[in-house]
């Protein structure tokens, strides 16, 4: 499984996840808060099975030389 969700990507989704599991847990919003253990694994783990199914990848690529 290569990596491919970069930096700010996995920042970005790391904290979505923690805030929308945060507001489930303090009651703010219903249990489809719990969905934001998606994005919270997709940035621990770096892999997103929709950007492999695409072809996306933001992570960046080192130069060979």
């Amino acid at each position: 499984m290569k990596s491919n969700v970069g930096g700010l990507d996995r920042i970005l989704r790391i904290v979505v996840g923690l805030v929308l599991i945060g507001l489930t847990l303090t009651g703010s919003v219903g249990a489809w808060g719990w969905l934001g253990v998606v994005p919270l694994a997709t940035g621990a783990i770096g892999w997103c099975p929709p950007y492999a199914l695409f072809g996306w990848n933001t992570c960046s690529t080192k130069a060979k030389s």
